[in-house]
């Protein structure tokens, strides 16, 4: 029997080492190497040894482990749980708030609970020392952005309200945009408030 165990916790080792380190996972990702409650067991072994991170309930993470100037392991960034929960359930996610300020370098400010629209579950997620990330449902038809620089910008834009955009996030917003396809930006315009259009265009002139 124990054999059996320490055996499931090789295989599940041996997937993640082949996927790479900085691997998101989930328990069902490795009901393929035996029951559940076993399966289970193992990456509650895992955990207590190391080898993984649990990130939240049934969410781990294969950690990278950073051994040049001696920072160790390193917890993945909350976007990047994000995308892996995003992807495991195919919905479109796209960052709001203050989070997608900072993401697009608009702000410095650094938030504890990021918040997310997406067209797929609306739920939770708590990680730990405070921190969480919150998926809000909206219509598939709002996230239907030819342009996901066009999408990050709206939302980014309709937090700080019209008033609040100065010089320097539409100067930001144009170095944005330089690397962008100007009519597949453009080709969203029924999905950007006319405000956020007028900066955008300005932006490619």
């Amino acid at each position: 029997m124990c054999f059996m165990l320490q055996s499931i916790d090789d295989k599940i080792l041996a997937s993640l080492r082949a996927k790479g380190r900085g691997t998101i996972f989930f328990a069902q990702d490795m009901l393929q190497f035996g029951q559940r409650t076993s399966v289970l067991k193992a990456l509650e072994r895992m955990v207590e040894a190391g080898s993984i991170l649990r990130i939240a309930r049934g969410i781990f993470c294969f950690p990278k482990i950073e051994r040049i100037i001696g920072l160790g392991v390193i917890f993945p960034t909350l976007d990047e749980i994000a995308q892996a929960v995003a992807k495991r359930d195919k919905a479109r996610i796209v960052p709001t708030g203050a989070y997608a300020l900072n993401m697009l370098g608009l702000s410095t400010q650094i938030q504890m609970n990021v918040v997310y629209l997406t067209d797929g579950t609306a739920r939770r997620l708590k990680i730990g020392n405070g921190k969480g990330i919150l998926f809000k449902h909206v219509a598939p038809k709002k996230l239907a952005f030819k342009s996901e620089m066009a999408m990050y910008i709206t939302f980014a834009l309709q937090e700080l309200g019209q008033s609040g955009v100065t010089d320097r996030h539409k100067q930001r917003i144009k170095e944005l945009l330089q690397e962008e396809n100007k009519e597949q930006v453009l080709a969203d315009a029924a999905l950007i408030p006319s405000w956020i259009m007028n900066i955008i265009k300005e932006a490619y002139e």
